[in-house]
């Protein structure tokens, strides 16, 4: 019986965050239809551990500084001895090293799917050539939503016809049930009557965790009982702790760093907040719903996609202190509002973002890619 195809996802990286998230679920789901592998382009990470202690094979090429011309040669001899049938490249520098790569070993279709876009996102024309020139009739382009879609259209030049969107989609199953939020609550020393935020993200730039300490900031003046819970871990975690510091926000801020157990914390808060700079469809926002949480958030990238305004939620520009503060302001004066948006949420995340949905849609490209 002849064994099934292997495709290597090839990314920059292996640390939790949405897509790498995202991508390790998809493997894992039809690991029993295809051969996975994973290549990172400059570092391993914690999933990336996790993958291999569950027998995938991962491997880290490091990338030098700048455009590393010699890693499509490594790339290119990589994929030869793992005699990969098909390149998954998430994100666009993955993508290019793909198609470099490609130049020298000939023999597998790229899937490109772009997750988000970097701030400040223009057309470069000698990208726009370079995608023109490499992309074959063979491959696929999808985004994970209809504002990355534009993006690849508009500024990457690749054409309309070629670009299709894959929802990001997330494991509901933790969500049917809930923990109990009182037993979170002791654990986080947060009081009953405290009206808690909380953010799940990468403490990167681009989520722009200062905006939401500085909104916190505005908000307690008027809702002293206001907490903010932060998940996640990255560069900016001493830049953020020492705004906690200065400004005085000890009391006011649960700072958790990296847990597995996100669905378990998530119906312990009142609101979910996000205030990132850009995003593609952030996972963390469609998670948060289907606890039933209302959404704060800023309006950038594919947020509105996911959050209707007035709704599910309430968004404001990105850097916008004063209007996320309000909006903070507004579902702490009204248990009712929370509710009904937190409620209305959650049926839109179980209607359209399953992880299902979104494990079908590229399990019906690698086929068509593989012809099997």
């Amino acid at each position: 019986m002849r064994s099934p195809r292997l495709i290597c996802h090839l990314m920059h990286g292996l640390r939790v965050g949405g897509a790498e998230v995202l991508v390790t679920r998809l493997a894992r789901r039809l690991r029993h239809s295809y051969r996975f592998c994973f290549t990172c382009l400059d570092e391993l990470g914690t999933l990336g551990e996790e993958l291999r202690n569950d027998g995938f094979l991962v491997d880290v090429v490091q990338r030098r500084p700048g455009v590393d011309w010699r890693l499509s040669l490594r790339l290119a001899r990589h994929f030869a001895r793992r005699r990969v049938a098909l390149i998954h490249a998430h994100q666009y520098t993955p993508f290019f090293y793909a198609l470099a790569a490609r130049l020298l070993y000939q023999h597998s279709p790229i899937l490109f799917t772009e997750h988000g876009r970097w701030v400040p996102d223009y057309p470069r024309r000698r990208r726009i050539l370079a995608n023109r020139l490499l992309l074959q009739r063979r491959d696929r382009v999808v985004g994970v939503g209809e504002v990355v879609r534009k993006a690849l259209i508009v500024n990457e030049g690749i054409p309309a016809r070629r670009v299709g969107v894959v929802h990001n989609g997330v494991d509901l199953t933790p969500y049917r049930q809930f923990a109990d939020r009182a037993e979170v609550r002791r654990e986080l020393r947060l009081a009953d009557e405290d009206f808690v935020l909380i953010q799940v993200a990468r403490l990167v730039p681009i989520k722009d965790h200062l905006t939401a300490l500085r909104t916190l900031q505005k908000t307690v003046c008027q809702l002293p009982q206001a907490r903010l819970v932060l998940v996640g871990e990255g560069p900016e975690e001493n830049a953020i702790r020492e705004f906690i510091s200065r400004h005085h926000l000890h009391d006011h801020v649960r700072f958790l760093g990296l847990r597995s157990d996100v669905p378990r914390l998530l119906p312990a808060a009142d609101a979910f907040l996000l205030t990132s700079i850009n995003e593609g469809i952030p996972l963390t926002v469609i998670e948060a719903m289907a606890a039933g949480l209302p959404i704060v958030s800023t309006d950038v990238g594919g947020v509105a996609e996911v959050v209707r305004d007035g709704e599910t939620g309430l968004l404001a520009r990105p850097g916008d202190v004063e209007g996320l503060a309000h909006h903070v302001l507004r579902l702490g004066a009204s248990p009712e509002e929370r509710t009904h948006m937190g409620r209305a949420g959650r049926e839109r995340a179980l209607a359209l973002f399953s992880e299902d949905g979104m494990v079908a849609a590229y399990d019906r490209l690698y086929r068509e890619m593989l012809h099997v």
